[in-house]
């Protein structure tokens, strides 16, 4: 047995029951026949590069997995990670930006697959400010990743009032991400964050059914602020970081939270926004 296309044939295997998929499930869904994809997962027939980009394609398998696909089966990887200042990039960050600079006066920021942020509008950075200028220091690391801030024992936990309700969301929802889409950034995060959880807590979310959506509400002083996300991809996306890029914007949740991001101070005309 070849141990490269045995190793496809694990990942297949892998990212089929990651999917909750039957080999007849992904034969449907695919149009390969069932019986091909009995030999490829056991490795008695070897993949074709078309076959794969095609199995991945039908499961939904992020782009960086893909190449790790390609290249336990012999082939080259086919898909670039461009970083965000690259020329080709320009296009893609361009409509980031106008995504950021459009949702003001309200926070809006591009994360990574880690909830990295990448870049953000001056809103956000307002918001982070009320926080504490130290606040991405106080949380650890040289990446301001949203995990930690709300994770953290120096992050925002203790502003958080609705935290039973929010904290298991915010901690499934990762943990979700971390497992469907082989987010190994994202699993080092939760890692590191989950000696200072109270399990308990993170799996036993508030009952909050009666609502369309469940703000997280800060209190600082005598400020109150909620906001909920609303979070958009790029459905075409051929490149590995432009597929793991996650637009999160933040909207007011009541009157009160509206007024407070209309009364901030906007930057002069033409400002841009840059990775921090």
């Amino acid at each position: 047995m070849d141990m490269e296309f045995d190793g496809f044939a694990r990942l297949l295997r892998e990212w089929r029951h990651k999917r909750r998929w039957s080999q007849l499930d992904l034969a449907l869904t695919s149009g390969v026949s069932q019986r091909h994809i009995s030999f490829l997962e056991s490795a008695r027939a070897n993949p074709s590069r078309a076959m794969i980009l095609h199995l991945s394609e039908a499961l939904d398998v992020p782009l960086r997995t893909r190449n790790q696909w390609l290249v336990a089966a012999g082939f080259a990887p086919l898909y670039r990670s461009r970083t965000l200042d690259d020329p080709q990039m320009a296009q893609v960050m361009g409509a980031v930006r106008m995504m950021l600079g459009a949702h003001e006066p309200y926070p809006a920021l591009a994360l990574d697959r880690a909830w990295n942020v990448l870049v953000a509008n001056h809103p956000f950075e307002a918001l982070t400010a009320l926080l504490g200028r130290d606040i991405w220091q106080r949380v650890g690391g040289d990446e301001r990743n949203l995990m930690r801030l709300f994770f953290h024992p120096q992050g925002i936990r203790s502003l958080v009032t609705n935290w039973a309700a929010v904290g298991p969301l915010l901690w499934q929802r990762a943990t979700r991400e971390a497992h469907e889409l082989a987010g190994a950034d994202m699993q080092a995060v939760l890692d590191e964050l989950a000696s200072f959880q109270e399990p308990e807590v993170l799996w036993s979310a508030m009952d909050s059914a009666l609502l369309p959506v469940v703000p997280f509400k800060l209190a600082m002083g005598e400020q109150r602020i909620a906001l909920f996300a609303v979070i958009a991809t790029f459905g075409t996306a051929q490149d590995v970081t432009t597929d793991e890029l996650r637009i999160e914007t933040l909207f007011p949740a009541d009157a009160e939270t509206e007024a407070l991001f209309r009364q901030l101070p906007l930057p002069p005309a033409g400002s841009d926004y840059l990775p921090q």
